[in-house]
This record gives C-alpha cells, structure tokens and sequence, in this order.
C-alpha cells in the first residue's frame, strides 16, 4: 500500500509527467487527424450542395425527360470518382495519422518505460524496507513474549524478592 509520501515521491512524479506528455502527444495527433475529417466532410458537403443545385437546375431546364434522364446518367461517373477521391482522403488522413502516432509513441514509450522502471525498484525498494522494518518488529515482539518476566527486569526475578 503506498503512503502519501510513496505517491509524491520523484521516481512517480517523472513517470507521471512521463505518461501525460506521451498521452498528450497523441491526443493532440488524434484531434489533428479528427479536425482534418471534419474538414474535408465540410469541403464535400460543400462541393455536394452546389453540384446539387447545379444538377437540378439542368435538370429543370431540360426540355423533355429524355433529355432530364441524359443530365442525371451524365452525373453517375463524375459522382463515382468524386467518391473514391473522398475515400482516398479519408485512408491519406488515417495512414498519416497511424504514422504520426507511431512516431509519438516511438518517442516517448522509451522515456516512460525508463520511468516506469525506475517507479518499479524504487517501490521494490520501499516494500523491501518495510518489510525487514515489519519483520524486526514482529522479532522484538516475539522476543517481549518469550523471555520471562524475571530476565527482563535485568535479573531481578520474582525469586530474589521472597528471600
């Protein structure tokens, strides 16, 4: 069980700022990669409303439905491609943000291992001594229980008062 001063303790203190640094790094990775998303979602909701509007003004100056099916048909490729472009983005984002992360953690993974480490002994350390403390006390206790009332008064017994 850790007391107060264990939890304040340098070896914790490092590899706590060790952690939030790291956990930071990819935060901040992962809100770049989300806000390039919105972006390039907001880009195509705009690309898709003008087309839209575009589309149906043809649409609804077209002077026959024949040639009203020819516009709509004429839009299925372009859409097709405009499809797989925002596709493409959206894995360009991921497989950016994958790398970038990987960086991050190549980076800091080390420093909060060491940290860890050093977190790790020392609390081995701790335990340690508390235990050989625990161990002494529970000898002396023993010893108090064990050794007779007469020879622990430094040889005065119970004997020597009766004569």
């Amino acid at each position: 069980m850790f007391d107060y001063s264990q939890a304040n303790s340098p070896a914790a203190k490092a590899h706590l700022e060790s952690q939030f640094s790291m956990f930071t790094e990819l935060s901040k990775q992962v809100f770049s990669a989300v806000q390039k998303i919105n972006e390039l979602n907001i880009q195509v909701a705009q690309t898709v409303m003008e087309e839209i509007i575009a589309n149906t003004k043809q649409i609804l100056s077209a002077k026959d439905p024949h040639e009203a099916l020819s516009v709509i048909a004429g839009q299925a490729q372009p859409n097709a491609e405009k499809l797989r472009a925002y596709q493409q983005h959206l894995t360009d984002i991921a497989a950016g943000t994958q790398v970038n992360l990987a960086k991050t953690a190549e980076t800091h993974i080390p420093q909060t291992a060491r940290t860890a480490q050093e977190l790790a002994g020392e609390v081995a350390r701790k335990a340690s001594e508390d235990t050989e403390k625990a161990t002494q006390r529970q000898k002396a206790a023993m010893e108090k229980l064990t050794t007779p009332l007469g020879k622990s008064e430094g040889g005065k017994g119970s004997a020597q008062g009766v004569h």
